[in-house]
C-alpha cells in the first residue's frame, strides 16, 4: 500500500495514511488557499482521498479526530523542518542514466560520507564536483549517511541550523531540507551514474529521533514490549503491526523507485526486534528482491549492520535465513585497531592478538559462539557457509571515529606507516571494503557526533547520554558539546589536504591498493576456500596468502615496532610487488628482497606492509 501524498500531476493528488485506531482524518491543504477534505476509511486502518486543484509545492497537514494537526508521517519534503507542514512534491525528474547496469554488490568499494560536512557547502549538489576524483581513487559506492529529515535550531545562522549526523530523522521519506530538495538528490545520483558510481543509502527502521517525533498520534508505531538504546522498539510484531512493517517497505520501495538508489544500507538491524513467524527483514527482502526482478534494469541490494556476528540475515530463506545482500562484520575492525593503536578499554578488551586478526581473514567472525569477555557471554556463530563477498569491513566509520570521545581519526592517533599498514589489511582483504570521507589521504579533522535541537531538556539529555557513553572507556575528560556549532564546523573537510605532502602520498597508496584489488585475480577471487592466513604472536606478524588457480599472492603485515625477518610460504619464487616501507611511499626503506628464492627469509620494517606475487 503506498501512502503519503502522491502526485499524479495536472493538478490531482492522492492522500493516504494509516491511522486504524482514529475515527476520522482530515486533509488540511494550506496554500494557496486553506481547505479542508476528509479522507475515507478503507481496509486495514488506511484513509484516502483524491483531490484536484491541488500542485507540487502545496502545504498540507492532517487533521486528526477533528482536533490537533500534524504533518504527514510519509512527508516528501518538509521545508519548514520537522515542526512544519508537509509539501507536495513532483516526482518526475529527466534521467540520464538509461545506460546504468549497476555494481554488483561482491565488486563494491564503499565510501562513506556525510553530506553536512564532506564539502563546505554540506549540500547534495557541492558532493558532484568530486565525484571525479573518487572515480578516479577507485571508489565505484558512496554511502549516504541518513538524510531523512531531522530537527535543528531555526533561531541560529540558517547555515548553522541542522547539524546532525542523520540518525535522528523522524519524517523518512523526506529529504533533509538543509541538504536540498528531493530534485537535487536525484542530480546527485544521477551524475554518480554518469561516473559509474552505485549510491548506497543509510535509513535508519530501528528508531526515530525524539524531537518532532509525532508517530504515536496516527498509529502504533511503537511497542513497549521491547526496548531499544533509543527507547520503545518499533511495532514490527505486535496488534495493528502490519501497517508499520507496510510503512518501512513502501519506504524502502520509495527510494529505489524514485530516486534510483542502488542499495540500502540498514542501520543496527539488531534492534529491530521480531518475533513473529516471518520476520519483517525477510518480508523487506523479499519486497526489494521483486521489485527488483520487475523490469528493472539493474538489481537493488540490502545491506544490514549488525553487532550479532549472526549470518542468519544474509542466509536465503531457504536455509532459514532472511535474504539479504551483505552485512558489516565489525569483528575485523576492532581487531585490526586494537593491534594498531593500543586500545584495550571498552569492547576493545575483547581484542588484541595477531592470532584474532588472521582468524579474521579466514572465519570473518572472530566470536563465533566463543566467550566475549567485554560482554560477558558468549557470541556469535560461524558464518563460514557464506561467501565472503556477503560481509563488509572497514578500518574507519562514522561510529568507531565517533566513538573516540573527541572524534580522532586514525590520522590522529597512528604513525603515517600505521595508515598504510591500515590501508592494505582492508583493501588486499577478501570482504567488500569501506572507507569514510577523508581516510584515504589521512584527513586531521575529527568527525564529533554532533546535534541541534530546539528543546533546552532534550538538549541536556543528549549532552548526558553522550557523556556516558565513555565511561566504560574510563575517560577522565568530558566529550565536545554535541550541540555546538564548533562541534559541527570542525569535523568539516579538509579536501585540499589530498594535493600535499604525505597527504598525496596515502591517497595514491590507497589508489594502487584499489587497483590491485580490481585488477588481480588472486585478489578478485572472494572464494572462501582461496584464502589462508597465519600468525606469529611473538612478533606480532600476520601473513595471508591468496590465490587464484596458477596466481598467487601473499602479504605479510608486521605490527611490531620493531623489524622482524619471516618465511613466506611460496612453493615457487616471488617478485615483490609492493612495500610500505619503500622510500617511494615516504617509508624508512625497504629491506625485502625485490625477488624472493624459495625458503627465503624476508624482512619487514616496524609498521609494515610487503606485497608479493609468485613469479
Amino acid at each position: 500500500m503506498r501512502i503519503g501524498a502522491n502526485y499524479l500531476g495536472n493538478g490531482e493528488c492522492e492522500f493516504t495514511v494509516w491511522s486504524p485506531l482514529l475515527d476520522s482524518v482530515t486533509v488540511q491543504i494550506l496554500t494557496p488557499e486553506q481547505q479542508l477534505i476528509p479522507l475515507k476509511p478503507q481496509s486495514e486502518g488506511y484513509w484516502h482521498t483524491k483531490v484536484n486543484d491541488v500542485y507540487a509545492g502545496t502545504l498540507y497537514r492532517y487533521v486528526l479526530n477533528g482536533q490537533d494537526t500534524f504533518a504527514d508521517p510519509a512527508s516528501q519534503y518538509q521545508p519548514e523542518g520537522v515542526h512544519g507542514p508537509s509539501q507536495i512534491v513532483d516526482q518526475h525528474f529527466e534521467w540520464t542514466d538509461e545506460g546504468w547496469t549497476g555494481v554488483p554488490v561482491e565488486s563494491m568499494i564503499f565510501y562513506e560520507l556525510h553530506v553536512g560536512t564532506f564539502t563546505p557547502e554540506g549540500n547534495f549538489t557541492a558532493i558532484i564536483p568530486r565525484l571525479p576524483e573518487l572515480r578516479e581513487l577507485g571508489i565505484n559506492a558512496i554511502e549516504i549517511m541518513p538524510i531523512a529529515q531531522f530537527p535543528g535550531d531555526t533561531h541560529v545562522e540558517a547555515t548553522l541550523a541542522y547539524r546532525n549526523w542523520g540518525y535522528d530523522g523522524v519524517y523518512p521519506y523526506a529529504v533533509q531540507n538543509s541538504y536540498g530538495s528531493p530534485a537535487e538528490l536525484k542530480q546527485l545520483v544521477n551524475a554518480c551514474h554518469q561516473n559509474d558510481i552505485a549510491v548506497v543509502l543509510d535509513v535508519v527502521y530501528n528508531h526515530f529521533g525524539p524531537e518532532g517525533n509525532y508517530m504515536s498520534q496516527f498509529a502504533p508505531y511503537f511497542t513497549k514490549t521491547y526496548k531499544t538504546p533509543w527507547g520503545d522498539a518499533m511495532n514490527f510484531d505486535d496488534a495493528h503491526s502490519q501497517g508499520v512493517r507496510n510503512y518501512f517497505i513502501e519506504n524502502a520501495l520509495y527510494w529505489l523507485r524514485e530516486f534510483h538508489i542502488d542499495a540500502l544500507r540498514l542501520d543496527a538491524t539488531q534492534a529491530i526486534y521480531d518475533l513473529g513467524a516471518k520476520h519483517f527483514l525477510w518480508e523487506l527482502a523479499e519486497a526489494v528482491h521483486h521489485f527488483s526482478q520487475q523490469g528493472q534494469k539493474w538489481k537493488r541490494h540490502l545491506i544490514a549492520e549488525s553487532d550479532m556476528n549472526n549470518p542468519q540475515i544474509i542466509r536465503p530463506p531457504e536455509l532459514g535465513g532472511y535474504g539479504l545482500d551483505a552485512q558489516w562484520s565489525d569483528d575485523f575492525h576492532h581487531a585490526l585497531h586494537a593491534l594498531l593503536t593500543g586500545d584495550r578499554q571498552g569492547y576493545y578488551q575483547d581484542f588484541g592478538q595477531v592470532a584474532q586478526l588472521a582468524k579474521a581473514y579466514e572465519d570473518t567472525f572472530i566470536y563465533d559462539w566463543k566467550y566475549a569477555p567485554h560482554r560477558k557471554r558468549f557470541h556469535g556463530v560461524s558464518c563460514r557457509d557464506r561467501p565472503l563477498s556477503q560481509f563488509s569491513v572497514c578500518i574507519q566509520n562514522h561510529d568507531q571515529i565517533g566513538n573516540q570521545m573527541k572524534g580522532e581519526r586514525l590520522s590522529q592517533r597512528i604513525s603515517f606507516e600505521g595508515l598504510k599498514l591500515a590501508a592494505g589489511a582492508v583493501l588486499l582483504s577478501p570482504y567488500l571494503p569501506l572507507l569514510f570521507m577523508g581516510e584515504e589521504y589521512g584527513e586531521t579533522a575529527p568527525f564529533i557526533y554532533f546535534v541541534s535541537h530546539s528543546d533546552p531538556d532534550l538538549i541536556q539529555l543528549v549532552r548526558a547520554g553522550r557523556k556516558g557513553e565513555f565511561e566504560a572507556f574510563h575517560y577522565a575528560d568530558d566529550p565536545p558539546d554535541p550541540e555546538s556549532a564548533e562541534t559541527f564546523l570542525k569535523s568539516k573537510l579538509n579536501w585540499e589536504l589530498r594535493n600535499q605532502g604525505k597527504h598525496k602520498i596515502l591517497w595514491d597508496w590507497y589508489r594502487q591498493l584499489i587497483n590491485f584489488r580490481k585488477t588481480h585475480p588472486a585478489l578478485l577471487n572472494q572464494d572462501r576456500n582461496s584464502i589462508q592466513a597465519t600468525s606469529d604472536e611473538d612478533k606480532q606478524v600476520v601473513i595471508v596468502r591468496r590465490w587464484c588457480e596458477s596466481s598467487e599472492l601473499i602479504f605479510a603485515m608486521n605490527f611490531n615496532s620493531s623489524p622482524v625477518t619471516v618465511a613466506l610460504p611460496f612453493e615457487q619464487n616471488a617478485n615483490k610487488l609492493l612495500d610500505s616501507a619503500d622510500t617511494s611511499w615516504s617509508g624508512h626503506g625497504s629491506e625485502a628482497a625485490e625477488h624472493l628464492s624459495v625458503g627465503q627469509e624476508v624482512k619487514l620494517q616496524p609498521t609494515s606492509l610487503v606485497l608479493y606475487e609468485k613469479g
